[in-house]
């Protein structure tokens, strides 16, 4: 039921996961600057961190804006492809670690912000590399992908699979509890995250008015199971409009 203010429970709650994301991100970030730079994470090195670097790559943009960028490492990547790049991020201290690193201009900046039209930044990608983590900030980033795109431009998404990463789980939307499980002691805190199915993820999109245009699934060699999904999806002319 809905308290005085007309807020329910339910929002309470998703509001109150959604800061916990932003909390996570803000104590961990020396941890994760140390284990992506250093290459610790088998699933990143092994696949998914080429997966995106090739699927951004597969539409020849000449910008990209990193949604979610943490520290900077996709910007380097593509640094040698004369692409210009803006990351975002709203963890202060990620940015930082993105300045010293390089590879393309970094700013604080929340997807709330993003979505206001505050950036004066359009890009032919936009990206988004596992960092759809909570509910409403990713539908706030979709209801403004349009508008940050420039014409003709793709937004991709590289998120857990949700036949894999569901476990033993109910298959529906939902938040989980996170886990720092295979990283180091570094890491404290884990945040929770919202899961989607498959169907509620491509409902997102044309809710949105945007068109799927490919989507892959790219295997762990290892278990040739999904390490990760990749979406890429075109803007409609209704959603330009």
């Amino acid at each position: 039921m809905p308290d005085a203010s007309g807020t329910s429970e339910a929002s309470k709650a998703s509001e109150a996961s959604e800061a916990k994301i932003v909390a996570c991100w803000r104590s961990n970030a020396q941890a994760w600057t140390a284990a992506v730079r250093e290459r610790r994470i088998d699933s990143r090195t092994l696949v998914t961190d080429q997966a995106i670097v090739d699927a951004v790559r597969s539409r020849s943009p000449r910008s990209v804006l990193d949604i979610g960028c943490g520290e900077g490492w996709l910007a380097r990547a593509l640094a040698a492809s004369g692409i210009v790049l803006l990351g975002i991020d709203v963890v202060p201290g990620l940015i930082a670690q993105a300045l010293a690193g390089g590879g393309g201009e970094f700013r604080v900046a929340s997807y709330d912000q993003a979505a206001a039209g505050t950036l004066g930044f359009t890009a032919d990608v936009a990206v988004c590399n596992f960092s759809l983590l909570g509910k409403e900030s990713v539908e706030t980033i979709f209801a403004a992908i349009a508008a940050l795109l420039n014409t003709g431009g793709a937004f991709i998404i590289q998120t857990l699979h949700p036949v894999v990463a569901c476990g033993e789980a109910p298959y529906r939307d939902g938040w989980r509890e996170g886990s720092w499980a295979g990283f180091s002691c570094d890491f404290t805190h884990p945040a929770p995250w919202y899961f989607r199915t498959l169907g509620s993820w491509l409902a997102l999109f044309r809710r949105h008015g945007l068109k799927l245009l490919e989507l892959r699934e790219p295997l762990d060699p290892r278990s040739q199971r999904p390490a990760s999904i990749i979406f890429i999806a075109g803007v409609t002319e209704c959603a330009k409009a």
